[in-house]
């Protein structure tokens, strides 16, 4: 085996992780986004007279959110939301897709999750012009599952920025 052959090896193995980790990165987004969407008409649908489901530390109660994150921009027309959380959506996804080779599997699920949830709540939003919230906690925003994919997403990607070794990130960079 010569040194073009190991080359070519190993450029083979990039494409092929490069691969899974797309792959991955779409069926998580997908699965995630699919749950986050049937979540949301069976809370319109089982809470819309009013009624509030007491769990403890969280409160389903039903929600319309015609802004984004905390209701910011909630005068804006419906339009202009859709097309800003679309774009950032779509260059997000972009982004994710594209730096898939570069990513561990644990930041991989991550931007699936930040991308479903944000895919999730452009979809839920082009229905009515408003998205589906229903967990309450009295001290915190009103937000739905695809929220919690956004933020768990976020944390986690970061922790994994923060925390990875130096050593790894530096042999992978020289490969």
């Amino acid at each position: 085996m010569n040194i073009d052959d190991n080359a070519a090896d190993h450029d083979q193995s990039i494409v092929t992780a490069s691969a899974q980790r797309r792959r991955v990165l779409v069926a998580v987004a997908a699965t995630l986004a699919a749950v986050a969407l049937i979540l949301d008409p069976i809370a319109r649908n089982t809470l819309s007279d009013g009624r509030t489901v007491d769990l403890g530390l969280l409160q389903l109660d039903l929600a319309y959110n015609t802004g984004v994150a905390f209701s910011l921009g909630n005068q804006l027309p419906t339009a202009v939301i859709l097309a800003l959380t679309s774009l950032i959506t779509l260059g997000f996804a972009i982004y994710a897709w594209r730096t898939a080779s570069e990513q561990r599997t644990l930041q991989t699920v991550s931007f699936a999750a930040i991308v479903a949830g944000a895919a999730a709540n452009v979809i839920d939003r082009l229905l009515d012009g408003k998205v589906t919230d229903y967990f309450h906690t009295g001290w915190w925003p009103t937000f739905n599952l695809a929220d919690t994919y956004i933020t768990c997403g976020v944390v986690v990607l970061v922790l994994t920025v923060l925390f990875e070794p130096g050593a790894t990130r530096m042999s992978e960079n020289n490969n």
